[in-house]
Parts: C-alpha cells; sequence; structure tokens
C-alpha cells in the first residue's frame, strides 16, 4: 500500500511581527544614526536574531532603507498633509510646526531620523548618505513646486523666489530637528518657527 506523501514546509513561519520589528528598528536608527547603530542594538530591539533579520529585511543597509520608507509614510507623513494646505504660508507653517511636534513628541526619539543619520555618515556608508540626500532633495523639490505652484495662483509674490525660499524652509526645518535632538522644547521651537514666518514674503 502506497504512502500518501505530504507536501513539505516552506520554512517556518515568523515568529514576529514585521510592522513591529520595522518600527523598532527606525527608534534605534532614530537614537543612533545609521553607522550608531550596531546589529546587535537592533536584533535585541527588534527581538529576533541575525538569521531572522537576514531573511526579512536583507542587510543593515537594506533594513534602513526599509525604515525610512516607513518613517516618511508615518512619523513624516505629515508633510504631504501639510503642502495640501489651501495657501503656501499656510503649508509653510504647517510643515514647520509638523517638524517641532515630530521632534519633541513624548513617544519619539528626539530630532529626526533622516538628518539624525545624515549627521553621522561617514565614507563606509557612502551609498546611504547619498539615498539621504536624495530623499532630503526630493522633501525640497515638493516643496518649492508647492511655491511656485502659489505663485503661479497669485499667493506668492512674483518677486519671491521659490527655489530660494523653498530651500530657507528645508534649512528652518533642519535645524528645528538639530535644536530639539540638543534638548530644545517645543514652545521654544514654536517662537523660533514665529520669527521664521515673520520674514514670509507680504
Amino acid at each position: 500500500m502506497k504512502r500518501k506523501k505530504t507536501k513539505r514546509a516552506l520554512g517556518r513561519p515568523r515568529s514576529f511581527e514585521t510592522g513591529k520589528a520595522l518600527d523598532a528598528a527606525m527608534k534605534v536608527f532614530w537614537c543612533k544614526g545609521y553607522e550608531g547603530a550596531s546589529l546587535s542594538d537592533l536584533t535585541k530591539a527588534m527581538g529576533i536574531n541575525r538569521p531572522s533579520l537576514y531573511a526579512a529585511f536583507g542587510d543593515k543597509e537594506s533594513l534602513f532603507r526599509k525604515v525610512l520608507d516607513r518613517y516618511d509614510s508615518g512619523p513624516a507623513a505629515y508633510v504631504r498633509e501639510a503642502l495640501d494646505q489651501p495657501t503656501a504660508r499656510a503649508a509653510v507653517e504647517k510643515l514647520m510646526e509638523g517638524a517641532a511636534d515630530l521632534a519633541t513628541a513624548s513617544g519619539n526619539p528626539r530630532g529626526c531620523l533622516f538628518v539624525q543619520s545624515a549627521l553621522a555618515c561617514g565614507d563606509k556608508a557612502e551609498g546611504i548618505r547619498n539615498d539621504l540626500i536624495l530623499r532630503r532633495d526630493a522633501g525640497e523639490k515638493a516643496v518649492r513646486l508647492r511655491l511656485k505652484r502659489a505663485q503661479a495662483e497669485g499667493d506668492l509674490t512674483h518677486d519671491a523666489n521659490p527655489a530660494d525660499l523653498a530651500r530657507y524652509v528645508v534649512t528652518v526645518i533642519q535645524g528645528i530637528a538639530v535644536q530639539a535632538a540638543s534638548g530644545a522644547a517645543r514652545p521654544e521651537l514654536r517662537r523660533v518657527i514665529q520669527t521664521a514666518l515673520r520674514s514670509w514674503p507680504q
């Protein structure tokens, strides 16, 4: 009598939730930057061993890029909402306030993941540094396009330079992240925002 063949298992099921593991990795990278975060730090926070990390996310660089995507669609999702504001000034104010709120939220590490990682990225992490530069450039481009649209709609004065203004806005936002990482409180950063907005083209 022939025995029925049984299908072989396709591997052990994962004993962790991918989203939660990415969130844990995000906090490690956010606190320590890309180079400062060791594999031991990551596996401990994620509650998995190295083979499981490599199987689910690839190497450290691949994991970091997945974390950046999750950060962009999660904690930093306020950017898209801000750019949808009806006026350019309102969009910029919401961008700055969103950055201050994110960088000082009690449940988050201080500062900004993009900025923290870029500040401590040496020659060995050139690929990551270039990726962060591209992502920051894309963010600045989105602000610039929003300001160009505002200018075309008559919401921004014709003598304003959208490119220079976008660079100024991004510089203030990055400064907010650095100040927050150094311990600046949200009310202090809100005052910085109001000071920056006083230079808005009238």
